[in-house]
């Protein structure tokens, strides 16, 4: 055994003792923030586990399906929920909690409140699980002033207002990105140690990328800018190389190229969907969040993607997020488009 060598793993800066040191930063804080944080950590890791596990152990049979044991199975994304759920509920500080899965928000009960509301996406992308392709969970978490009842007002808020958000991907290694408003960190899951290790010290997206992503087979239905953006990526006119086109169809894989290797990452309104596909608050606001923390930039089609005020929790809006100057690129094709539509 080199134990010079397991020594040194123990001088690892871990998820947890990062967000301690960030905590020490702050003599008013008390701890309730890492300890909300520890518990979405938790998650993650059981989600991990059970996403490597999920053809031996059939957890993808259709939820309600019954196994040998006469054990109802359930669905993945059904577990997830559960699983998120059930660990921030116990952490005792939050007290309304929005999940993709559910048509309502989850109101904690009074003896377990805290004053953090969480936005989260247990399984996004789990309609890929059958073909290896990465999943992962969103999640983004506002910190509630007032002592009053939670009541939907406190998560239709702007993305501006997020404290934290970030997003954990199961992919060939597990690796949970993480901002608490103050730049951006990439943490990698050690299976050996059963610990998120840092591992992406201070994220930057590069200013510019060579790589877009968008679902082209709804081209025919996209408008004018999107249009334009797109086929200036394939045929530019400036005598620069074209963009290479790379589209996984599940939004924590694309984001987190995006975010690595810069370029942009599209999902636009079209005229099937003049809204886009993407729920506001807990897929497009904490990707928006980690984007700018980066250095990039995130856009509607119309506005700064943080500035959105949803009236409804499973809202959607277009979103173009990713590198600042590619971002900036599609921001002026939709102001001309929106002049020239006025001088008309």
């Amino acid at each position: 055994m080199d134990h010079a060598a397991d020594a040194q793993r123990t001088d690892l800066m871990t998820i947890t003792r990062f967000v301690l040191n960030e905590q020490s930063k702050y003599s008013e804080s008390r701890g309730d923030f890492t300890i909300l944080l520890s518990h979405i950590v938790l998650g993650c890791k059981f989600v991990c586990s059970a996403v490597n596990k999920a053809g031996l152990a059939k957890l993808i049979g259709l939820a309600g399906e019954t196994n040998v044991q006469g054990e109802e199975q359930k669905k993945l994304d059904v577990l997830s929920n559960e699983v998120f759920i059930k660990a921030l509920v116990s952490s005792g500080r939050t007290c309304i909690l929005v999940s993709e899965e559910d048509e309502e928000p989850t109101y904690v009960e009074p003896s377990r409140r805290g004053r953090y509301s969480v936005v989260f996406d247990p399984l996004d992308g789990s309609s890929n699980i059958d073909c290896g392709v990465s999943i992962g969970t969103i999640f983004g978490i506002y910190q509630l002033n007032d002592s009053h009842e939670p009541n939907l007002e406190d998560v239709l808020q702007p993305g501006k207002n997020m404290v934290a958000a970030g997003y954990c991907l199961y992919g060939s290694s597990c690796t949970l990105v993480l901002s608490t408003g103050t730049g951006v960190n990439g943490f990698t899951l050690d299976p050996s140690l059963g610990e998120f290790i840092l591992t992406h010290p201070d994220l930057k997206i590069p200013k510019k990328g060579k790589i877009y992503s968008v679902n082209e087979g709804n081209a025919k239905n996209w408008d004018g800018p999107t249009a334009k953006y797109v086929e200036k990526c394939k045929f530019p006119t400036d005598g620069s190389s074209p963009k290479s086109l790379r589209y996984v169809g599940s939004m924590v894989a694309d984001v987190h190229r995006t975010l690595l290797y810069g370029g942009i990452f599209l999902y636009p309104g079209d005229r099937k969907s003049p809204n886009g596909k993407l729920r506001v608050l807990y897929e497009v606001f904490p990707m928006a969040f980690l984007i700018e923390e980066a250095g990039g930039q995130a856009f509607t089609g119309k506005i700064r993607a943080l500035d959105l005020v949803p009236k409804k929790i499973h809202e959607r809006s277009p979103i173009f997020l990713g590198s600042y100057d590619d971002v900036e690129e599609i921001k002026a094709l939709y102001a001309a488009a929106e002049n020239g539509g006025r001088n008309e």
